[in-house]
């Protein structure tokens, strides 16, 4: 048997829109949108994959959930599901960046003490058949075979539903557990890396990469971040701030931001001309290096910009620049419902 990584281990995952109502009009299987690192894991023979959703290996930060991979008896299969991290019965996104560590010793010692579980709701390929281009119905019926096989306490297989009630129900019983819920259509493929599937979150949020930075005006700590997003042109895109910064931390971002000055920072629209907010002057700020990513929250979307400052929900060293785009961003009134309001 060939040893090497499955055919179909670098799938990009398939993602999804964000939208303010799940879809009710039938066709739809809807799942709980988990807070974790989202991971494509595959075996073939004795060869395992854990991959990010930008293609990186997790492989060595996750050694418990390689270890349940090698363990199944099943040796042919490629899952799409959620790296989680439950400490003291709450799942922690904080504790999942941990592992992100470069110390072997560190990732072993947490992968003891806060073991992770891998949440499955999709399957890609199993014993020997790909699955991507069947429906949902064929998928989730070859893993919940798969899972009732090899299924335990580090491969859960995450629940669905096709009763939009039901689904919100989980909204509103999930506390600060679940991230969303996710409406994926019954009769469609699998679509790597398109946004084929609808979203629902408890806040509104994107993941924008960090082009640039403005300084404090009395002093040379960061003041705020400004926000990127890609077009289909492959720009990037200023699209806002945020400057919901912990003091105690500003300094030592500060240090981390400096490391990555260099133009053009922006390669679309770009920050810093003459605006009604700084009285017409320019508004110096830095360019940087695209590469880091951050999850903001918002309220509203007006000319593919966020209208407000948004606030910081958290780092995303999990996600590459390149997949922060435009298509994220959910505008919550059309012009012809904002003419509607006036009337």
């Amino acid at each position: 048997m060939n040893e090497g990584p499955h055919s179909l281990a670098d799938t990009a995952p398939m993602e999804a829109k964000l939208v303010d109502t799940l879809p009710s009009d039938g066709g739809w299987q809807f799942e709980p949108k988990w807070d974790g690192f989202r991971a494509i894991a595959s075996r073939l023979g004795a060869h395992v994959d854990l991959r990010s959703k930008s293609g990186k290996s997790l492989a060595r930060y996750f050694p418990e959930i390689v270890a349940a991979l090698q363990a199944t008896d099943s040796s042919d299969y490629v899952l799409d599901g959620e790296l989680i991290l439950p400490v003291g019965g709450i799942l922690s996104f904080d504790a999942l960046q941990a592992r992100l560590h470069p110390a072997a010793s560190r990732i072993a010692r947490l992968s003891r003490e806060t073991p992770a579980r891998l949440m499955l709701f999709d399957c890609l390929a199993l014993d020997g058949s790909a699955l991507i281009d069947r429906p949902l119905q064929a998928r989730r019926a070859a893993l919940e075979h798969f899972h009732m096989r090899e299924g335990g306490a580090v491969l859960l297989l995450s629940p669905q539903s096709h009763d939009p009630d039901s689904a919100q129900g989980w909204l509103a019983a999930s506390g600060g557990a679940l991230d969303g819920v996710i409406a994926k259509p019954l009769g469609e493929p699998y679509r790597a890396g398109e946004r084929a599937m609808r979203k629902v979150k408890q806040v509104r949020t994107a993941d924008c990469v960090v082009g640039g930075f403005r300084r404090a005006k009395d002093g040379p700590l960061v003041a705020s971040l400004l926000l990127g997003l890609y077009d289909d042109d492959g720009l990037l895109n200023h699209v806002g701030f945020t400057s919901a910064l912990a003091r105690q931390d500003r300094d030592a971002l500060t240090r981390k931001l400096e490391k990555l000055i260099a133009p053009p920072g922006f390669t679309g629209k770009a920050p810093g001309g003459p605006s009604r907010w700084n009285n017409g002057k320019e508004s110096k700020w830095h360019p940087l290096t695209p590469e880091l990513v951050v999850e903001v929250s918002y309220d509203q979307v007006t000319s593919d910009r966020f209208r407000h400052g948004t606030g910081l929900v958290r780092w995303r060293p999990d996600k590459a620049p390149h997949q922060c785009r435009m298509d994220q961003l959910q505008h919550a009134l059309r012009p012809s419902q904002l003419a509607d309001m006036g009337e």
